[in-house]
């Protein structure tokens, strides 16, 4: 099938995607055929949604005789061999459990081919991509979340010799942590290995509710409130910035002394609650949530094994007032932030799993006035090499989850200057938008330099 779109957003790139009909691709050979329960953290509702990701690779002058489509599809069929439940189906059980059923039908491919170079596009390689439903392709139905492939890959060739990979992922099955370790394990199977070098590890069970369950830990992140304003969830603007070393540097600046040991991750996150809460203009009384999705792996005693793919975090809520965040010194926020990171212990996410169980699986994070943050730049998606080199872009393909347009993905990135940094993706309405980018220059005391040569603008149908 033959399709034609011009981007909607700033950019007027405009290309042709030529896609195959989707096929399925199972395990090289046959895998075991069995039911594995996804754990109480796995199976949340807030983890029930895809997620779209997306890999961008240059032209190798090595590779020159090889199809990225068949050395990708190939490379897939082995992997799901040592990943097959990724290969299966998901089921729901009774007081909606959900587990795989490995069934071995296989993941959703889609081979295509785009008249279009890398080179043009020019800046649009990060969120929001030109086009990007051409991109990754909706096979009718494969938005459902059960009795559905796990995994939906599409391969797109382009003119110049650099392909695009953009993939489905659903949430249940595993982390940030656990999708790189999935892509690597591809990933060496492209370049020839007969292995993965990291052996998957299923285990969910370490991450069961306790028999009785019981809620140790304050979860205000799953706190219900009443929202006093009208949903602002449509006709939103979606842009990317970068968080260059000078940023960094320049925030580091503004803190006090005893702040100096916090991270980057608590900077950049501080800065975005701040210039978003000033951006969307909340009033001074009300309740301000930011969510740090915090990885709990090492911090088990002992530590979740080498291996474990599934999802292996929390994300604990830093609350305050809008008037308390916006007035105070911009160390007040780091501080909270760092601080609510501390609380991500062993018995935090015990409690989480414990909580889901009782409140019977469909307990949601509260959305109001709320904020989500995931840092992927830790994981670095961009170095994971099919035999093409290290990705132009790689990490996740647009702001939001699910239907909440409230969550920011922090992945790594060089702007057009060459500088390495973290980009990042957010969603607001469009006036929002303006305030915050004036808010976000301010803050970073970069006003002489452009904020992002990259910056893009796309109006959403959220």
């Amino acid at each position: 099938m033959a399709s034609s779109l011009s981007s909607s957003s700033s950019s007027s790139l405009k290309f042709t995607v030529r896609r195959c009909q989707p096929q399925l691709v199972p395990p090289a050979i046959p895998t075991p055929h069995e039911l594995k329960l996804l754990s109480d953290i796995d199976d949340q509702q807030a983890l029930r949604f895809h997620v779209p990701m997306i890999q961008i690779y240059g032209k190798q002058a090595s590779m020159a005789e090889k199809d990225p489509v068949e050395v990708i599809r190939q490379a897939l069929s082995q992997t799901l061999v040592f990943y097959y439940p990724f290969a299966g189906r998901l089921r729901e059980g009774p007081h909606r459990k959900l587990m795989v059923d490995c069934t071995g039908e296989g993941v959703m491919f889609i081979e295509a081919d785009a008249d279009v170079t890398l080179a043009q596009f020019g800046d649009s390689l990060q969120p929001p991509f030109p086009c990007f439903q051409e991109l990754l392709y909706h096979v009718p139905d494969s938005q459902q979340f059960t009795d559905t492939p796990l995994l939906l890959v599409q391969v797109t060739r382009l003119k110049c010799g650099g392909f695009i990979l953009a993939i489905h992922l659903n949430h249940t099955m595993c982390d940030g942590p656990g999708y790189l370790q999935f892509m690597n394990a591809w990933a060496e199977m492209a370049r020839g290995a007969t292995k993965p070098s990291i052996a998957p590890v299923w285990r969910r069970e370490l991450l069961m509710a306790r028999d009785p369950p019981r809620i140790t830990c304050n979860h205000r992140e799953y706190e219900q409130i009443q929202d006093t304003l009208p949903s602002s969830n449509h006709n939103l603007v979606q842009r990317s910035f970068f968080f260059g070393p000078l940023d960094i540097a320049a925030l580091r600046k503004s803190i006090p002394q005893h702040l100096q040991h916090c991270s980057t991750f608590d900077l950049i996150t501080a800065c975005l609650w701040r210039c978003r809460t000033k951006a969307m203009q909340i009033e001074a009384d009300e309740d301000v949530r930011m969510m740090c999705i915090v990885n709990a792996r090492g911090r088990f005693n002992p530590p979740l094994p080498v291996g474990y793919y599934g999802n292996g975090f929390a994300y604990p809520a830093a609350v305050t007032s809008a008037g308390k965040l916006c007035r105070n010194p911009f160390g007040y926020a780091v501080e909270l932030i760092n601080k609510v990171k501390g609380e991500m212990k062993e018995e935090y996410l015990q409690s989480v799993a414990d909580l889901m169980v009782m409140k019977g699986r469909n307990l949601l994070f509260t959305t109001v006035r709320s904020y989500i943050v995931s840092y992927l730049a830790r994981v670095n998606l961009r170095a994971v090499d099919f035999g093409w080199g290290e990705a132009v872009y790689g990490g996740a393909a647009q702001a939001g989850a699910g239907r909440f347009p409230g969550v920011s993905y922090f992945c790594s990135a060089k702007n057009g200057r060459g500088e390495e940094g973290i980009i990042f993706s957010i969603y607001l309405p469009p006036e929002a938008m303006e305030r915050f980018a004036k808010e976000f220059n301010h803050m970073t005391r970069n006003q002489n330099q452009p904020q992002s040569t990259s910056a893009k603008l796309i109006m959403s149908t959220l």
